[in-house]
């Protein structure tokens, strides 16, 4: 996206934000005493399905992301180096400067009117999540849901957000006539460490009920329970815990793995680390000296203590809505049965 003639306005007695610089349709940027520091950029967009390049290994073709940035906040976010690509930093820029694409269901109306269109599935939240709280501003999301099953194209969603709840019955009336996945990700159940890393989330707590008033409503919900924190939440009592939490709340099958620091993510992550848990720093940067990725020694020990407590709680390997990972979500592993979409990569991470 280019930048293209942006102005400030706001709500109320919000102050207005310096401009960043032009934003290609931009319809206005707007800042709320609802969202305190966080400045909202509404674009009228020219494409809403993002078309997956074919050298990826995504078990799907097409995504669509409502929003750029993420007011969820957490500081391990793949997705960050996004932000870069429109010059702003991917630290607090990512968290607080959310571009919005408001027109996101009738472009989508019109893209999948198209003959040309064969209906092939579609993924949500494999980069920002849907339902971050300015879904609750925006309300984009009952339009695309509607526009997806109108046009009997099968989709899934990945989300933290609890605002899904709103739009259950929405999604069961879709799941009737095309193919839904339901993704929760919930790797945190301790809400003290929760609000430390992930601060513009839902408690765990409440993730935990959506899960529930999911499967109340006869739709599979799959978790993604990561990242698994090394020496923060890898010990037998914190998975233990976690697996326990999700096989009471009625996950219909989960996949779990460590941590990823990519590029963009990992800055903010170690400067994270560096303020709340300096002890830790050197560990890590020697686990993740390789790469993005822990090492191998870790990933096979960590994949070990995770088959242990999902056999001890009766879940199933793999969330269901994800074919690119293991059960254990180590990169480039064999693909668990699954009907839907997968858990973020890094050629996802580019998309709009």
């Amino acid at each position: 996206m280019r930048w293209d003639g942006q102005k400030i306005t706001h709500d109320g007695d919000a102050p207005a934000a310096p401009p960043l610089m032009p934003l290609a349709g931009l319809v206005r940027t707007v800042q709320t005493p609802d969202f305190a520091g966080i400045t909202f950029h509404e674009v009228a967009a020219r494409t809403i399905l993002n078309k997956v390049p074919p050298t990826s290994s995504m078990p799907f073709s097409w995504t669509i992301n409502p929003f750029r940035g993420c007011s969820h906040a957490c500081v391990y976010c793949f997705a960050r180096k996004t932000h870069s690509y429109l010059n702003l930093d991917t630290g607090l820029d990512f968290d607080a400067q959310l571009v919005v694409k408001i027109n996101a269901a009738e472009v989508l109306t019109r893209e999948l009117g198209r003959p040309s269109w064969a209906r092939e599935h579609v993924a949500l939240g494999t980069n920002t999540d849907p339902y971050q709280r300015a879904e609750g501003r925006y309300r984009l999301m009952p339009g695309i849901i509607s526009a997806l099953a109108d046009s009997g194209t099968p989709f899934s969603i990945l989300t933290k957000g609890t605002l899904l709840a709103r739009d259950i019955p929405l999604l069961k009336a879709a799941s009737q006539s095309v193919g839904v996945g339901m993704g929760i990700s919930l790797a945190l159940v301790d809400p003290v460490l929760a609000e430390a890393i992930e601060p513009g989330t839902p408690a765990p707590k409440a993730r935990l009920a959506l899960i529930s008033k999911l499967r109340e409503a006869g739709l599979p919900c799959g978790v993604l329970a990561m990242p698994i924190l090394p020496w923060l939440t890898d010990g037998d009592e914190s998975l233990d815990r976690l697996f326990g939490a999700l096989a009471d709340a009625g996950a219909t099958g989960v996949t779990a793995g460590p941590l990823h620091l990519r590029p963009g993510s990992r800055e903010w992550f170690m400067q994270w680390l560096a303020a709340h848990h300096p002890r830790l720093v050197p560990r890590y940067e020697e686990l993740y000296r390789g790469g993005s990725y822990a090492s191998k020694e870790y990933r096979d020990w960590l994949s070990g203590r995770i088959r242990i407590f999902r056999r001890k709680h009766g879940l199933v390997a793999g969330a269901g809505f994800f074919r690119n990972l293991s059960a254990d979500g180590q990169p480039g592993a064999a693909a668990a049965p699954a009907p839907t979409a997968p858990a973020p990569d890094p050629v996802q991470a580019a998309l709009f």
